[in-house]
């Protein structure tokens, strides 16, 4: 498979020579609806005619919410992380789009500049903070250093080491200043993973979203898993709790996310019953989380 495209042909490449043989054996059988991970408690994606109804509820939920924080001068910030290719994006736009875009944006920064990189770790992070009436979706946030700059030697020890010491008072900060903070991190298996990469690489409107990170990064499975157990165990405090999701489901995980944080805002006519019960087989602390 060729193409002028970068990184289009290196996934199927993995896949056939380098990938572990139960995660390719699990993709060639897996139906198209199936759920590669055993440990899943459920063996297929949720149905349409369940998920529409409850995603239609959530959205007038989202929106009764920003229409408050707006009338109240309330801020918001949700900082979605999680393996490559868990569905942050995809949930972040069930999330936004029925929003005002004026009043709830994404915040998905490049790498930092050669200034940048020289500043504060969590300056550049701070313009993006939300003002008054504002909702931030962070796509990706100041955990790069706990995770991706880990496995990948972009940073010191030393400096990871002094992020994890200063992430909880800045966290702590931002609470105090009145932003609600909600931080989700989005799980999802190795053959899932995989088998979203290649679907990537074959369609000519996704392969965009492909990177040498991913690429690489496919390779780094027990490394990126170090990584998480450590951030997710050291960042997860009584004021800024980590919300994992198993997202091997994209429908059940974008439910899950959005009645999070749906649940952490005390906003005027929040109606508990529309958003519903949190599913705890697939959302929750970080004892959910696993390699």
């Amino acid at each position: 498979m060729t193409s002028e495209i970068p990184f289009v042909g290196d996934i199927t490449r993995f896949l056939t020579e380098e990938a572990p043989k139960p995660i390719r054996a699990a993709i060639a059988k897996a139906g198209r609806k199936d759920i590669l991970d055993p440990g899943y408690p459920y063996p297929r994606e949720m149905k349409a005619s369940e998920y529409d109804p409850q995603m239609a509820a959530l959205q007038v939920e989202l929106v009764k919410m920003a229409w408050d924080l707006r009338s109240t001068g309330r801020r918001l910030a949700v900082v979605f992380e999680g393996r490559d290719a868990a569905g942050k994006g995809g949930t972040i736009e069930r999330m936004r789009e029925n929003l005002n875009p004026r009043q709830a944006y994404i915040v998905a920064l490049a790498k930092p500049s050669e200034r940048e990189a020289s500043q504060w770790y969590f300056q550049r992070y701070v313009d993006w903070l939300p003002a008054a009436g504002e909702v931030a979706l962070f796509d990706r946030s100041w955990y790069n250093r706990g995770v991706v700059e880990q496995v990948f030697g972009f940073c010191t020890p030393e400096q990871r080491a002094r992020f994890f010491g200063q992430v909880p008072a800045f966290e702590q900060m931002l609470i105090d200043e009145g932003i609600v903070l909600v931080k989700l991190w989005l799980n999802v298996g190795r053959a899932e993973q995989l088998r979203r990469f290649l679907d990537r690489e074959g369609d000519p409107l996704k392969q965009w979203k492909l990177s040498w990170i991913d690429v690489e990064g496919l390779k780094k499975w027990d490394e990126y898993t170090a990584a998480i157990g450590e951030t997710l165990t050291r960042t997860d405090t009584a004021h800024a709790p980590w919300t994992v999701i198993r997202s091997d489901d994209k429908a059940r995980a974008r439910i899950a996310a959005i009645q999070t944080v749906l649940q952490a805002v005390d906003y005027k006519g929040r109606d508990l019953a529309a958003i519903g019960a949190r599913d705890a087989q697939i959302a929750g602390g970080i004892g959910l989380w696993h390699d």
